[in-house]
């Protein structure tokens, strides 16, 4: 089984900052992409930021020049550097793995389980 555990929510000021974290767990060969999600209620799911296993990285329009996502293969941990929140990036976050699992080298995509995010005016 694999596991991906976010930390780093919470509630912070419009302006201010945030890290998140998500670390990767168990039968583990190696990760391909790694992402972050966004889902506001009664919205879909859309992609924030990706990265590949590689260092590239794409963005969402609306996060371009806010947003850093990293990764660090050697611990399977992928972050997302959030600096000049807004109100409208309020949401739960979710990460996002593909993983090549070490019982049947299978490309797998796996979530957390989400953290929220909350942007005060």
């Amino acid at each position: 089984q694999v596991q991906l555990v976010e930390s780093g929510g919470g509630l912070v000021q419009a302006g201010g900052s945030l890290r998140l974290s998500c670390v990767a767990s168990g039968s583990i060969f190696s990760i391909n992409a790694m992402g972050w999600y966004r889902q506001a209620p009664g919205k879909q799911r859309e992609l924030v930021a990706a990265i590949t296993s590689g260092g590239s990285t794409n963005y969402a329009d609306s996060v371009k020049g806010r947003f850093t996502i990293s990764r660090d293969n050697a611990k399977n941990t992928v972050y997302l550097q959030m600096n000049s929140l807004k109100p409208e990036d309020t949401c739960v976050y979710y990460c996002a793995a593909e993983v090549i699992t070490g019982w049947d080298m299978g490309e797998y995509d796996y979530w957390g389980q989400g953290t929220q995010v909350t942007v005060s005016s």
